[in-house]
C-alpha cells in the first residue's frame, strides 16, 4: 500500500483507488470499448458488487507500483497501438494524480468487439 509521513500524519493509498484510476483512465484511451474480468468468479462477484475498478489489478512493492489491465477493445483498430495507449494513459493519469512512481502497467487484450454499424 502507498504510505506517505508528512508533518500532520500519514498518508494511505488503497490498491482500490489505484485501480479505480487506472479504470477510468483505460476508458478514455481510443479503442478501448471495456474492461474484462480476469477470470469467470471475478466476473460474477464484480457484477453483483458493481466494483468499479472490475478487469483492473494494483499490486505495490514498496513505493512502486504495478498495475494489470484486463480490456475488450474495437475490432478493426491495430492492438498493439490500443494497448500502448492504454499503458501510457494509465501510467500518466496515475502518476500524475497520486506523486507515486508507477513501475509496470501490463496491458492483457482479453478480446474484440465488433461495434453495431448505424
Amino acid at each position: 500500500m502507498g504510505k506517505e509521513n508528512t508533518p500532520f500524519g500519514s498518508i494511505h493509498i488503497s490498491p482500490s483507488v489505484v485501480a479505480t484510476i487506472a479504470y477510468h483512465a483505460t476508458l478514455e484511451s481510443y479503442g478501448v470499448v471495456g474492461l474484462a474480468p480476469r477470470n469467470l468468479a471475478e466476473g460474477l462477484a464484480k457484477s453483483l458488487t458493481h466494483e468499479p475498478a472490475r478487469g483492473v489489478t494494483v499490486t505495490f512493492d514498496g513505493e512502486l507500483i504495478d498495475i494489470t489491465v484486463h480490456v475488450i477493445i474495437e475490432y478493426g483498430t491495430r492492438v498493439s497501438s490500443v494497448a500502448d495507449s492504454v499503458a501510457n494513459t494509465v501510467r500518466y493519469h496515475v502518476e500524475k494524480t497520486l506523486g507515486l512512481k508507477v513501475n509496470d502497467v501490463n496491458v492483457h487484450v482479453a478480446g474484440l468487439r465488433v461495434s453495431e454499424s448505424d
